[in-house]
């Protein structure tokens, strides 16, 4: 019990860092934390100046990890991701040259402005956290976390993520616009010295991987499990949705409710946490049809909709 309050206590001071330099983005850093605890990736879609690249800076820094950054171009090749075989003339022999994804924390900025050979670069290491490079399969470091980054209003340049490497993302999030009182704090903090410069790591690697762990055994009831498949059905059978969730859907939803119940402390999921996740996790999942298109109808109001009438389970049935 001791152990666990420690833990739960570096994650405080993991969110309190975020605090310092983030504000009024306390959502984004929790869910940001509830990927990162169930071994899942981020994807950070919103208008270029909100703290996007900030947030995942800011988490990096919290944590006692090697940080990578890519910037993606429309030059960048797979082989800059995944590193390169390079011949010594010394050894005569092939020596391999690991490239920026070989990190714990990995920032993909401007993921979609990259072509879709690049991205498939990285499908390998999101999914079975390692990387095969002329044969080789080299696993990865653990934790090994990406968040990624993406304009959704500047489409020229870039190549939209296709649905397999969307998949691959445990959870979608959008920043938004400061409130006023909140823009004002930010300049005022941000006159001198940038906040971000004065924090320090609070959490170390080993730590971050035992809870991982501890994470995978949080109580999830089978009333709970039936709860998200009902979800996961209904996006299948939804008139508005030509392709709906995956089985990987169904699983990225239990984990992400598993992290975010450990995080606020229990040792158990329960539906709330289900249903508010569900939109995050989901909406990137799906594909409309084209009259939900051109309706203006969005993927994250058709969940909303599903998560209010699907039944919540509300007492545990014991036989």
């Amino acid at each position: 019990m001791q152990e666990t309050y420690v833990y739960n206590q570096r994650i405080g001071d993991v969110l309190d860092n975020i605090r310092r330099v983030m504000i009024g983005k306390e959502e984004a850093a929790t869910l940001s934390l509830v990927a990162l605890l169930a071994q899942g990736h981020v994807l950070l879609e919103d208008v270029p100046g909100v703290g996007k690249t900030m947030l995942v800076r800011t988490l990096a820094k919290s944590l006692d990890c090697d940080f990578r950054r890519i910037q993606f171009t429309p030059d960048l090749l797979p082989s800059d991701v995944t590193g390169i075989s390079i011949y010594n003339p010394k050894e005569l022999e092939f020596e391999f040259r690991g490239g920026p994804i070989l990190g714990n924390i990995i920032l993909a900025d401007e993921i979609n402005r990259t072509s879709p050979k690049t991205q498939s670069s990285l499908l390998e290491a999101m999914e079975e956290k390692n990387v095969t490079v002329d044969g080789n399969t080299i696993a990865l470091q653990q934790p090994f976390f990406v968040m990624a980054t993406q304009n959704p209003i500047e489409y020229e340049g870039t190549y939209p993520l296709p649905e397999a490497q969307l998949d691959r993302f445990i959870l979608k999030l959008k920043m938004g616009y400061p409130t006023f009182a909140e823009e004002l704090e930010m300049l005022e903090r941000t006159a001198g010295d940038h906040p971000i410069d004065s924090i320090g790591a609070v959490m170390s690697r080993e730590e971050l991987v035992h809870i991982q762990e501890e994470v995978k055994q949080v109580y999830i009831d089978k009333n709970v499990q039936h709860y998200i498949l009902n979800l996961v059905s209904s996006t299948r059978a939804n008139a508005a949705i030509y392709l709906g969730v995956s089985p990987r859907g169904s699983i990225a939803l239990m984990r992400a409710s598993k992290a975010y119940a450990y995080i606020h402390g229990r040792s158990y999921v329960i539906p709330d946490d289900v249903k508010y996740l569900a939109p995050y996790v989901l909406a990137h999942r799906v594909i409309l049809t084209s009259e939900a298109k051109y309706d203006g109808t969005t993927s994250e109001q058709i969940l909303e909709s599903i998560v209010k009438n699907v039944h919540i389970p509300i007492r545990k049935e014991f036989t």
